[in-house]
């Protein structure tokens, strides 16, 4: 029983055991044409130093896409009870409480690499009293989550930062049951989505770490062909896509256990 009014600190799929809370590292470090290459894993991150920048951002400068989150993956307004979702890049736990506060009856799991952003995910859902909600620093690229764990993946501007952007949806498929639905909104303009980059940067120049950090100055950007072609390397039942003012969205349906076999003979993964 979790104790009243205390934030979860299990995974809300009952696979605590195999969900470990520290991040798993990178061990084929990529690169992505931007002013500054991706650095190891090892390296610092500038979410573990300017913490309050980035929550700061997502609080008030990011766009909210609670309604339409709500309304692309629940037509009839609101998720089966006992609905499972995890959301990957949850920084400091905005959708996943918002929709956690929203529908007492799903249960949340939010994912992020960042120690400082879980607890500041954390320390947000036991301000709201959300016992329906759990938090862990897992590595978006490698989740440690068995296959066909939830039914419904979350991401909002994680590929963004992230240079494997193929292996993070390979991972969104992989975790989901079938039948489930991964929902991604990504930002159109480099120079919006590099904001939180900029402002981080800006601040660890005052005290600048020996190991550099990892995270690129620019963020990464998407066209709409693009952003559409990431998608079609798993086999999804269904894709759609679609823009609306700064940012863009994706919305994929994993087939049932027969339509997915059909599919991976037809269209093996990557």
């Amino acid at each position: 029983m979790t104790p009243k009014n205390r934030t979860r600190t299990d995974c809300a799929t009952g696979n605590n055991d195999k969900m470990s809370r520290e991040q798993v590292p990178l061990h084929v470090p990529t690169t992505i044409s931007n002013t500054r290459a991706y650095q190891p894993y090892k390296n610092d991150s500038l979410f573990e130093h300017a913490t309050w920048v980035y929550a700061f951002c997502r609080e008030h400068l990011f766009r909210d896409d609670t309604k339409r989150i709500i309304t692309a993956l629940w037509p009839e307004g609101r998720p089966a009870p006992g609905t499972t979702l995890i959301e990957l890049g949850c920084g400091p736990g905005f959708y996943s409480c918002r929709l956690g506060e929203r529908f007492r009856d799903m249960l949340v799991t939010g994912a992020d690499r960042s120690a400082k952003q879980v607890q500041w995910a954390i320390e947000r859902a036991e301000a709201l009293h959300l016992n329906n909600c759990c938090f862990k620093r897992i590595n978006a690229l490698k989740l440690s989550c068995p296959d066909a764990a939830f039914d419904v993946v979350l991401a909002s501007r994680l590929l963004t930062i992230l240079p494997e952007q193929a292996g993070v949806i390979a991972e969104m498929y992989r975790v989901l049951k079938p039948g489930g639905r991964c929902f991604v909104a990504e930002p159109r303009y480099a120079f919006w989505a590099s904001i939180p980059l900029l402002a981080m940067w800006l601040l660890v120049g005052l005290s600048p770490s020996e190991n550099g950090y990892r995270e690129p100055y620019k963020a990464t950007v998407f066209s709409a062909d693009a952003f559409t072609n990431l998608f079609p390397s798993q086999p999804w039942k269904n894709i759609r896509t679609w823009q609306d003012g700064r940012y863009q969205y994706a919305l994929c349906e994993k087939g049932l256990a027969t339509d997915s076999a059909t599919n991976e003979k037809r269209s093996p993964r990557c």
